[in-house]
């Protein structure tokens, strides 16, 4: 097993529960685990020996929502000034002709910016899967990751609520139920590492209330807590979503995922803008978890995440 000690830094801070920091301190890492952070440490025959005089040692940054594929997509003139929707539906045009090199240079770069940042694990959702392209689509992304080194956490999305069935996204980039259980299946027993230092990890990631419907919301579930993997999706992200779930199942979009099994503490929600008070207390009590995403909330005017709350109530 590889060793290595990483020396004489100006500060490491641990970020743990106390917020202990180390002057001045050394770290000791076998393999992938810190065995020891201290002054003097007797490890000076480590396999690598870095000497961290006036750095600053912090864990890595996380990214708990992406979308990598959108990478190259997003500096195009028409999606600029405009909300969720009508973004959408300038862009599922264009996504609708995705092909396998265009997810694997979309990751190379998305994943890349991220650990130039200090990201060293990022979670990604990715749900455009079009008809008649060959290859499997987030295996690219994956491919991408592990590349680069980073650790990964892909969730295997799905819209399976076309247009012609009153959802939003053209049919063309929508599955059925069955195709989708199907390759999540495969994602999942091909890729899902448990293991206590495991590199990547795959969920389980219906896109949204208005592209996917009720029974596959319940499948996904019933699919993801089978294999004890986490479920991620995007919800209350503007009030158009609202407004649609309201209009569509005479119910607001939490209610929606608990009456779908869509709420528990392996759950994580992306955006979560326009949660009302109760629902937020009761996210706290039941262990939900929420993305923020301050760039896209700006971007199209979504609204601004009640971060505050979120923490006050758990």
């Amino acid at each position: 097993m590889k060793t290595m000690l990483i020396k004489n830094a100006r500060n490491i801070i641990t970020m743990d529960r106390e917020r202990r920091q180390y002057p001045g301190a050394s770290m000791y890492i076998e393999g992938q685990e810190i065995k020891a952070i201290g002054s003097n440490l007797p490890y000076e025959t480590a396999d690598t020996v870095i000497d961290a005089r006036d750095k600053i040692i912090f864990p890595g940054l996380i990214n708990t929502h992406h979308h990598l594929y959108q990478t190259f997509t997003r500096n195009i003139p028409a999606a600029q000034d405009c909300e969720l929707f009508d973004w959408l539906l300038t862009l599922y045009d264009i996504w609708k002709h995705l092909r396998p090199e265009d997810v694997y240079v979309s990751a190379m770069v998305g994943l890349g910016e991220l650990l130039k940042s200090g990201c060293t694990t990022a979670s990604d959702h990715f749900y455009v899967f079009p008809n008649g392209v060959s290859g499997e689509l987030i295996d690219e992304e994956i491919r991408a990751a592990s590349e680069l080194g980073i650790r990964f956490f892909p969730t295997r999305g799905s819209m399976s609520l076309g247009r012609s069935k009153g959802g939003l996204p053209p049919d063309e980039v929508v599955q059925t139920d069955e195709a989708i259980l199907r390759d999540t299946r495969r994602v999942i027993e091909t890729y899902h590492d448990s293991s206590k230092f495991s590199m990547v990890r795959v969920g389980v990631a219906p896109c949204s209330p208005f592209s996917v419907s009720r029974d596959l919301l319940r499948e996904s579930a019933a699919l993801a807590r089978s294999y004890q993997v986490r479920m991620h999706t995007h919800l209350a992200e503007t009030k158009d979503e609202e407004d649609f779930c309201v209009e569509t199942y005479g119910m607001r979009p939490l209610q929606l995922m608990e009456e779908t099994n869509w709420i528990g503490n392996d759950v994580w929600y992306a955006h979560g803008i326009w949660f009302n008070d109760e629902e937020i207390i009761k996210m706290g009590n039941c262990g939900c978890g929420v993305a923020h995403c301050p760039s896209s909330n700006m971007k199209l005017s979504s609204g601004t995440f009640p971060i505050l709350k979120m923490l006050e109530m758990g």
